[in-house]
């Protein structure tokens, strides 16, 4: 005997956790709308997550480190800038605090003959690149006239005339970079940019180039508690208004009738109905997976089909027993000066020479020292990061996880692995000395792991490539030619990274209300009143929140106990030490 599926009726769905399917729904409950955020994962958030592992202290005692995935450094966070402005209008602004690295060099550039701080300030940049390349003299100064001015003339979105914009924006950057005849050496600089967007100086535009410089020149940023807190403050908007964030909730289908998208049916067979459902999952596998070929248009498929994605990063998650000191400031390792020969290396499926071609090193614990949940006392937690060689091929599989691929105990992968560790703690060192015997945790995620929790298509953070055919009106829209069905996330017109994806959700939200919601936010409208948001429970857990309400009260004994037993342990372990 059969029985008929359960049907729920919500007024939004939302398919996927990400910083946009959030910042969507919670503009949308900000309007009234109960809305249904439904995630496969156990953990919301996409890329903003977090996640903990483990340690087993000499003494017995049990801790654990606590790894960003995602967040790691963003702009726009001083007082009336971008996220404070939507944080506040949404109720949750006073629960969001940001730390500022280094401004006189929150980037520490390390090349073969020189390092190079990159300062919060467009005048200082270019004065440091011009006492940097004297001879480069006259071509810095017209690229950063030309980078600044696209920058600036791009937020002039409601009229006025954009003539640098409309001029160089949706150029190449290589164009750019050729016109000023700058040398190698400089481009190299000025290139560091591409490893936050994943393409070359021949790939991409100058539009993104600008704008993800524009992002830090008012300061960089972390938010303390690490990433994880910026989903928790979002769901806590969701269910504070009558919505809910479903963890463990994969979607099997984007049900659609008569042209009209009229609800999602999740893998366990439930159905729930609702007049606006948004897709914050990839988009490619929106369209093959969840919503069927057959309900879109030939156009729409072949773009999908066609499109190119960015490159993958690999991620070495480490600690170490021993407090590394230095400025708060992240690394960039470079072997060489090239640029576009190394994505060339890259799109080909292979290791620039067998290097990596660039390593990123990220410190959390000097980003957030007051969070305890990173590593014990006296440890360092970091990461260090690059990109990865295009295609499945170079970690020995045919398919990925998220097509049913296996591929943690390949032989080849596995060997992947260990290479690329022992790489980027050889780059690692250059920057922050020896730290090799002091190791107590290390592990790398690969593109592969990235597919596997993210579902995003060749395992990227980035979307889809920034290139002239790929940007602007020729990215997917937010609204679909399927009524009812809406679209946000990387791979959209809003772009990617936590600040693409929390404005693109307050567009897409816009357009869905047919509301201004972003003019709203900057002239101050109080979206959310914050009283009606609960006070935080204590201990206030951004990772645990973050699963929902569903799976924190199945959760909340165990939880408890794990943490009366860190803190006996902890209690004991410095009970010994006096």
């Amino acid at each position: 005997m059969s029985t008929a599926a359960a049907i729920e009726q919500w007024d939004a769905v939302v398919v996927g956790s990400g910083p946009g399917g959030l910042t969507t729904a919670a503009c949308l409950a900000s309007a009234g709308k109960r809305v249904l955020v439904v995630e496969r994962h156990d953990v919301a958030g996409g890329n903003m997550q977090v996640f903990r592992r483990n340690h087993a202290r000499p003494d017995g005692g049990h801790d654990w480190f606590e790894f960003d995935v995602g967040v790691h450094y963003i702009g726009e966070c001083q007082p009336g800038g971008l996220f404070p402005t939507i944080f506040n209008a949404l109720g949750v602004g006073d629960r969001l605090q940001f730390r500022r690295l280094d401004d006189d060099g929150f980037d520490t550039l390390q090349f073969p003959d020189f390092t190079f701080r990159v300062p919060a300030s467009w005048d200082e940049y270019q004065q440091r690149l011009v006492d940097q390349f004297p001879n480069d003299k006259a071509g810095i100064e017209r690229c950063m006239k030309v980078l600044r001015e696209v920058a600036e003339q791009s937020r002039n979105i409601f009229g006025g005339e954009r003539p640098t914009f409309d001029l160089w924006a949706h150029r190449t950057l290589h164009e750019l970079f050729s016109e000023c005849e700058l040398s190698q050496q400089a481009i190299a600089v000025l290139d560091h940019w591409s490893g936050l967007y994943a393409g070359g100086p021949k790939q991409s535009i100058v539009l993104m180039h600008a704008g993800i410089i524009s992002h830090y020149m008012t300061g960089a940023f972390y938010p303390e508690g690490g990433g994880q807190v910026i989903p928790a403050r979002l769901i806590q908007v969701i269910e504070a208004l009558g919505g809910e964030v479903r963890c463990k909730a994969g979607v099997d289908r984007i049900i659609v009738d008569e042209g009209r998208a009229t609800g999602v049916r999740l893998e366990d067979g439930t159905v729930m109905e609702a007049p606006i459902i948004v897709s914050n999952a990839d988009y490619r596998r929106t369209i093959d997976n969840l919503v069927g070929r057959e309900h879109l248009a030939p156009g729409t498929v072949a773009w999908a089909d066609n499109a190119v994605m960015t490159l993958g990063l690999v991620c070495l998650y480490v600690a170490v027993d021993t407090a590394l000191e230095g400025p708060n400031t992240n690394y960039f390792v470079f072997p060489d000066y090239r640029t576009d020969e190394l994505y060339e290396e890259l799109d080909s499926g292979v290791l620039p020479d067998g290097n990596v071609p660039f390593a990123y090193v990220a410190l959390a614990s000097r980003k957030d020292p007051g969070n305890p949940e990173l590593c014990p006392p006296g440890h360092t937690n970091f990461q260090v990061m690059t990109l990865a060689p295009r295609g499945h091929e170079y970690w020995g599989v045919d398919a990925g996880p998220a097509d049913g691929g296996s591929y943690r105990r390949n032989d080849t992968y596995l060997a992947r692995k260990q290479e690329l560790t022992d790489k980027l703690l050889n780059a690692a060192e250059q920057v922050l000395g020896p730290f090799r015997d002091h190791i107590v945790h290390c592990e790398l995620a690969t593109t592969l792991s990235h597919e596997r929790y993210i579902h995003s298509t060749g395992g990227t953070s980035y979307g889809y490539m920034h290139s002239p055919d790929q940007t602007g009106d020729n990215r997917p829209d937010h609204r679909t030619e399927i009524e009812g069905l809406w679209v946000v996330g990387a791979n959209t017109v809003s772009g990617h990274g936590i600040a693409g994806g929390v404005t693109g959700g307050v567009f897409c939200a816009s357009k869905i209300l047919d509301r201004p919601l972003i003019v709203e936010m900057y002239m101050g409208q109080q979206l959310v009143d914050p009283a009606t948001i609960p006070p935080d429970p204590e201990p206030f857990d951004p990772l645990e929140y973050s699963r929902g309400a569903r799976l924190r009260a199945m959760r909340a004994e165990r939880v408890a106990s794990l943490r009366e037993r860190r803190a006996g342990d902890e209690a004991s372990h410095g009970s010994a030490q006096q």
